[in-house]
């Protein structure tokens, strides 16, 4: 898919989740938030669900664990002009509860199909709702920072950013995962097969 067809897809494609009523979160978000960024980014960064914030401006990663995240991105000379973010759900629950399964089930399709269109080298799952999407069942205190294949992508699961918020211990062990990124980054652009990489026979969704 050339860069306009991508544009004018994820154009439409936000229409669709603005108009959806999918769930019960539909009734009581103020915005929906698709994802923004590259519509044909290398790299994308998948999170849970919008909180507060994010609601009010309909924007992904805007409150103090996106400001982290800003900050994650300049370690390793990205900008968010550069990447796709988005989350799992698209709507916020109430009181920022944890996603639930039929809200998740409900969003799958809007998150596989901006998938389909931005065809990214890389994706890296922020928090377990979004690891769980690619590997169900696994801990990520288990496999956090690690590169495996699913599929035909490369996905590396990482801690939320707001897990460093509420628990200081873990901004280290999330900055040094996010150092790992550039040379994986690299090889998938390279279409170098890394012998190391864990390879997931599963789909997607």
């Amino acid at each position: 898919m050339i860069a306009t067809d991508k544009k004018s897809a994820m154009a439409s494609l936000n229409e669709e989740i603005a108009e959806c009523a999918g769930c019960e979160l539909s009734a009581t978000r103020t915005r929906t938030v698709p994802g923004e960024g590259r519509f044909d980014a290398e790299i994308a960064f998948i999170g849970e669900a919008p909180g507060y914030y994010e609601d009010q401006q309909g924007r992904p990663f805007v409150g103090p664990a996106g400001q982290f995240l800003d900050q994650l991105l300049g370690s390793i000379g990205l900008r968010r002009p550069d990447v796709f973010i988005g989350n799992v759900i698209k709507c916020r629950p109430p009181q920022n509860q944890d996603p639930l399964p039929h809200q998740i089930r409900a969003c799958e399709n809007w998150l596989q199909r901006q998938l389909e269109i931005i065809e990214p080298k890389l994706v890296v799952t922020l928090g377990r709702y979004s690891m769980a999407k690619f590997f169900p069942g696994q801990s990520i205190s288990r496999i956090h920072g690690q590169v495996r294949r699913v599929g035909e992508l490369l996905v590396v699961p990482m801690y939320h950013p707001a897990a460093a918020l509420h628990q200081g211990s873990l901004r280290r062990t999330i900055e040094d995962d996010f150092k790992k990124l550039p040379p994986v980054l690299k090889s998938a652009l390279e279409e170098k097969k890394e012998p190391a990489l864990e390879t997931q026979q599963m789909k997607l969704f």
